[in-house]
């Protein structure tokens, strides 16, 4: 936020960065209990980076649907 505030002192684009920020972590942090859930199981590393990566990539599309149908654009 720092360098964009340096790069543009725009406030509206500062405003709809840390807005889009907060809506596109949201769907990334089940990942963060996915991740450890199957490595606790036994699964090996990369298939289950793959699984909560995909997990990640199916909750910001369905996010991003869900959102546009109720008016907000990211």
């Amino acid at each position: 936020m720092i360098w964009l505030w340096r790069d543009t002192e725009d406030t509206a684009r500062m405003a709809d960065h840390a807005f889009a920020t907060f809506w596109f972590v949201l769907p990334s942090l089940p990942m963060f209990l996915v991740i450890p859930l199957l490595l606790g199981r036994g699964m090996a590393f990369w298939p289950t980076l793959v699984i909560g990566c995909a997990l990640t990539v199916v909750l910001y599309l369905a996010m991003v649907w869900t959102l546009a149908r109720f008016g907000v654009q990211l």
